[in-house]
């Protein structure tokens, strides 16, 4: 197998993956790097131009993996799109709504590579999505008729829709991890691998630095959430989550919904807004369809969920009192939840909590870093405000604890380990336990633009 990282940046990005596999070429993913914009977001297509692309594999919906699926699916007019069937359900959804964004950026921005991909282009190319079931044996051929190969994607938790790859070539079998999460959530269940013997394990590795402390369990995180929550509007604050709109939104509003169901959550108005609302009549048809998910749109009813106001004043505290479920879930500048913040931040009644990954570079990121009397400044809205409110991080990632992932990598006694989707000590730190725990495995830490033969 031959392996090309088109991610310009390396990292958690604009995750696509160039392999060539028994004479047919692939790309596994084509995201969109959240940090950059215009062409500089995308993949690195210049790499692979010339090339024959046969098929397209999309792993799951997030727009770190999806977000350059059209200017890909521009570049290489023959190749189809694979995908789970739930993910089948989600994609243009996504796609339109990036689409929005990217003409509101070049309005607001003056981007002039925006919008990358237009409504139009999307339902053009929609015929060439095809959605798979989970376990069904796909078999692909090449250019050369006797080049074949056969494609399996397993379910990999971390949000609705989302797949592992495995590849077989002759007796050769290879898998891709994807993001994964091998926990059950309130609206999904946990990844369910395949065990035994993979000849390269691609795996991720976005919590290598991050190893969970004894007490800190999911069920432990989720209680500790709703008493933060009810003791902050007890003393008439207001909690703002940040949340990702795909699978977080839906996963936080279940898990608040069954706390108000035991009377267990403090009555108190919830407010909600953006793409995640809009994407629950979508889990609600992967429910009914695939059964894939155990999300019901129902909850937002008897949440008697609040929709937020059209128009909020930078660093202006609403002093509503309530609970807010936004986007985004990293406080990306000129989101909702980046605009409640500057005015929550600097009263002491008040809470942020976050509850996924926050990319270092990221508003989020920094406020994590950040103590309580520290200056902080929201720049796109020309706000400085002192730290005041209580800023907490509840470990209920979207992704798999780094031992679990090592465990199942090791136990497939691969002949090669290739690290992907993690900043470079995360990585480091697979590699180092790697090193230790089987001295025989082959780890490889793709550098961007670099062709590999694992």
């Amino acid at each position: 197998m031959k392996l090309l990282d088109l991610n310009r940046d390396g990292g958690i990005g604009a995750n696509t993956l160039f392999v060539q596999l028994g004479g047919v070429n692939l790309l596994i993913d084509t995201g969109l790097n959240p940090k950059r914009v215009g062409r500089a977001a995308t993949p690195d297509f210049a790499k692979i131009r010339g090339q024959r692309v046969d098929l397209i594999v999309i792993t799951h919906c997030h727009l770190d993996h999806i977000g350059s699926l059209l200017v890909a699916m521009h570049e290489f007019p023959d190749a189809p799109v694979i995908l789970s069937s739930s993910s089948r359900i989600l994609i243009e959804r996504m796609l339109h709504n990036s689409a929005n964004v990217m003409k509101r950026q070049k309005m607001e921005n003056y981007i002039p590579d925006y919008p990358l991909f237009t409504h139009k282009e999307i339902d053009l190319c929609a015929h060439r999505m095809i959605g798979v079931n989970f376990g069904m044996v796909k078999k692909f051929k090449g250019v050369d008729a006797s080049s074949e190969i056969e494609i399996v994607l397993h379910p990999s938790g971390h949000v609705a829709g989302a797949a592992a790859i495995e590849l077989r070539h002759k007796h050769r079998a290879i898998f891709f991890t994807g993001d994964v999460l091998f926990d059950d959530l309130r609206t999904l269940p946990g990844a369910r691998f395949p065990t035994g013997h993979f000849d390269t394990v691609v795996t991720e590795t976005t919590r290598g630095l991050t190893e969970r402390p004894l007490g800190k369990e999911r069920v432990h995180e989720v209680d500790r959430l709703i008493k933060s929550i009810n003791d902050t509007i007890g003393r008439g604050g207001s909690f703002l989550l940040p949340v990702f709109a795909l699978g977080r939104m839906q996963e936080i509003l279940a898990v608040l919904h069954d706390a108000r169901k035991f009377g267990r959550l403090v009555d108190c108005p919830i407010v909600g807004s953006g793409l995640g609302l809009d994407l629950c009549d979508y889990f609600d048809e992967v429910r009914r369809k695939t059964n894939h998910v155990s999300f019901n749109r129902g909850v937002l009813k008897e949440l008697r969920l609040k929709s937020l106001p059209r128009k909020m004043t930078p660093g202006q505290d609403p002093k509503r009192n309530a609970l807010y479920i936004v986007s985004s879930g990293m406080l990306v500048e000129n989101t909702p939840s980046y605009t409640l913040a500057s005015g929550l931040l600097g009263h002491h009644r008040n809470t942020i909590g976050f509850v996924g990954y926050c990319d270092p570079d990221t508003p989020g990121g920094k406020l994590l870093e950040c103590k309580p009397g520290d200056d902080f400044i929201f720049e796109a809205q020309h706000v400085r405000t002192k730290i005041k409110a209580r800023v907490e991080r509840f470990e209920l990632s979207g992704h798999a604890e780094r031992d679990e992932l090592l465990e199942f990598a090791l136990q497939a006694t691969p002949r090669a380990i290739v690290l992907t989707h993690g900043d470079p000590e995360a990585r480091q730190w697979f590699a180092d336990q790697i090193a230790e725990r089987d001295s025989t495995v082959t780890v490889l830490d793709p550098t961007p633009g670099e062709t590999y033969q694992v």
